[in-house]
């Protein structure tokens, strides 16, 4: 069978799933199957694939058509201005958290050195982003998964950052190393019942403990709140993301560890997505 045939096949697979990205989705597990990227499929879709290729192609059209997302099957995600490895043990970085990274630009001079922490770090996908650009900022990420801070170590040398940057296995509430310029964290902040009304994508396969938010979606937040309280210098920013309906519940929970807000962001879809805050 050649490239095209081959794709074709896939497409109505997906299709047949209501898959609405089929083709895309397709061109892309076709890449990853014969290990040359869309551009070459392109140009050489009347190659005969050889069997060992069509076999894993195969494979890999039949488990996207259970939803299975991109990412973990080619265990890669474009965000910001890197691609990161990314495995089932980590959420997959969105475009609506770049958002962090613009606001973290924008507030810190290139200049002057800077500590920064991210609590629940997952693929890593905002403090090595921030530690590329800033190249005198040094890094601190935690989370509680091991297997995270492993994707962590590999996605820091690939972006060449990892002598920069130091992680920890810890739930926040017991972490207790330094103080930061800059906190950072994008943590669970869906609520428990609602989680079973996300997209079969996300909810059957990326990892439930980094979208739990607990009851009322605010169990994560708060912790993170209260412990960045104590580790966050004087007039040190505080950035974190939120779920859209939490802007007034987490403002308040800010200004009662002694926060102030500086600014409430949007995200690409017009949603209540980030806060910015300064400690007082």
């Amino acid at each position: 069978m050649n490239i095209e045939s081959a794709i074709v096949e896939g497409v109505n697979i997906l299709k047949s799933k209501h898959i609405k990205t089929a083709k895309l989705d397709t061109e892309i597990l076709m890449a990853k199957a014969i290990g040359e990227d869309r551009k070459y499929i392109i140009l050489n879709d009347n190659k005969n694939l050889k069997k060992e290729s069509l076999q894993y192609f195969q494979r890999l059209i039949k488990e996207r058509s259970t939803r299975k997302p991109i990412a973990y099957l080619i265990n890669k995600k474009y965000f910001w201005k890197s691609e990161f490895f990314v495995t089932r043990d980590t959420l997959i970085p969105r475009p609506d958290t770049e958002l962090l990274i613009e606001q973290i630009l924008k507030i810190t001079n290139y200049h002057n050195p800077m500590n920064i922490l991210d609590v629940g770090v997952g693929s890593g996908c905002i403090l090595l982003s921030v530690l590329k650009e800033r190249k005198n900022f040094y890094g601190t990420g935690i989370d509680v998964s091991k297997n995270c801070l492993n994707i962590c170590k590999i996605n820091a040398k690939k972006l060449k950052v990892d002598k920069r940057v130091r992680f920890y296995k810890s739930d926040v509430d017991k972490f207790a190393q330094g103080k930061y310029d800059l906190i950072v964290s994008n943590p669970p902040y869906i609520n428990q019942n609602d989680l079973k009304y996300l997209e079969k994508d996300v909810i059957n396969f990326e990892p439930k403990l980094a979208l739990n938010g607990g009851l009322d979606g605010l169990s994560e937040i708060r912790k993170v709140i209260r412990k960045s309280s104590e580790l966050i210098k004087k007039n040190g920013k505080f950035i974190l993301e939120i779920g859209f309906d939490q802007k007034i519940k987490v403002s308040n929970l800010l200004k009662k560890k002694g926060f102030y807000i500086n600014n409430v962001l949007k995200d690409l879809a017009k949603n209540d997505r980030c806060i910015v805050s300064t400690k007082i």
